[in-house]
């Protein structure tokens, strides 16, 4: 079920995953006017359930966004199926565009988009993503705990990857591939904790239909692995926030790009808030949620300011008469 979009708002929240559907509800329960318009492809889709989250765990992420959805309406709130394809400024408001040719106006914007996990182009690899290909320990360790499990050495958090999933499981091993070998003080790290390193770059991962078998490498060798953690370039989703001149950066941690915004959501353009993985790319969805909440409430006191200080013209207008 989708609702009809209306022609204005008091807040547009783009993006219908965990931050966009709380916020959503915050605003909601404050009284306003809001929309969540959701594109419908959430990052976390092909996972079996959601971890770590408290009361919830396991569940299905479809059946988790599909009680926010239902939780955002009990309140008045809507839910709109469509993809957003700009946004621009009109005065004091916005207008926001999607890509079916329907539009509509807010005086505030939430943007919760999440992102795009960018994998290395090896065979093998985006087939099994979410699956037995993974990129956390908090998300998936347990699953996967005692299992045969093979870490690519991609980017700054090949090393730490490696250790964090040792917890989990005693038969891991680090593929140096082609990013720079560890130094002396990792390659002691690693040893110490019993990571095997295998060097030479991998030419693809090999499986049947269902599951992962090993990972060969280009002189034909082949590690057997039941499990391959990949730590992707993380990227947020944000292109239709270009002519409002907000434009992603790269993360200080080198683990892809994100939109900077302050501990409340609030991004350098005035009225656009941002919450979850666009802009804190690590967050997973209790810290999304909960970001999304934050948001919600200071957009809403944000409203609440503006509203007081135009009354306050009013009642000086009248007294003055």
């Amino acid at each position: 079920m989708t609702d009809g979009l209306n022609s204005s708002y008091d807040v547009v929240v783009v993006g219908g995953g965990a931050a966009g559907l709380n916020g959503g509800l915050m605003l909601a329960r404050a009284r306003r006017s809001v929309v969540v318009i959701d594109a419908g492809s959430p990052r976390n889709a092909p996972a079996d359930g959601v971890h770590g989250l408290f009361a919830r765990e396991g569940t299905p992420p479809s059946e988790l966004l599909a009680r926010g959805r239902d939780e955002v309406r009990m309140y008045g709130g809507q839910v709109v199926s469509g993809e957003v394809s700009g946004i621009t400024r009109d005065g004091e408001e916005f207008t926001v565009a999607l890509a079916d040719g329907r539009s509509t106006r807010a005086r505030r914007i939430l943007v919760t988009t999440g992102l795009v996990d960018e994998l290395p182009p090896i065979p093998g690899l985006e087939e099994r993503w979410g699956h037995d290909v993974i990129h956390c320990p908090y998300c998936h360790g347990w699953e996967v705990r005692d299992r045969p499990i093979g870490v690519l050495g991609l980017g700054p958090m090949g090393i730490h990857l490696a250790s964090l999933f040792r917890r989990w499981s005693d038969d891991v091993v680090y593929f140096a591939h082609t990013g720079t070998p560890p130094t002396e003080e990792e390659s002691e790290q690693l040893v110490a904790r019993g990571i095997r390193v295998v060097t030479g770059e991998i030419a693809a991962v090999e499986g049947t239909e269902d599951r992962i078998t090993g990972v060969r490498l280009t002189d034909g060798t082949v590690v057997a692995r039941d499990i391959l953690a990949a730590p992707s370039r993380m990227v947020a989703r944000a292109g239709f926030l270009a002519d409002l001149g907000l434009h992603p950066t790269e993360h200080p941690m080198g683990a892809g790009e994100h939109i900077p915004s302050d501990p409340t959501g609030r991004t350098t353009v005035p009225g656009v808030w941002a919450a979850g993985n666009v802009t804190d790319l690590s967050a997973q969805v209790g810290a999304a949620a909960a970001a999304g909440a934050m948001a919600g409430a200071q957009i809403n006191a944000d409203l609440v300011a503006e509203e007081t200080r135009r009354a306050v013209e009013e009642y000086r207008a009248l007294t003055r008469v």
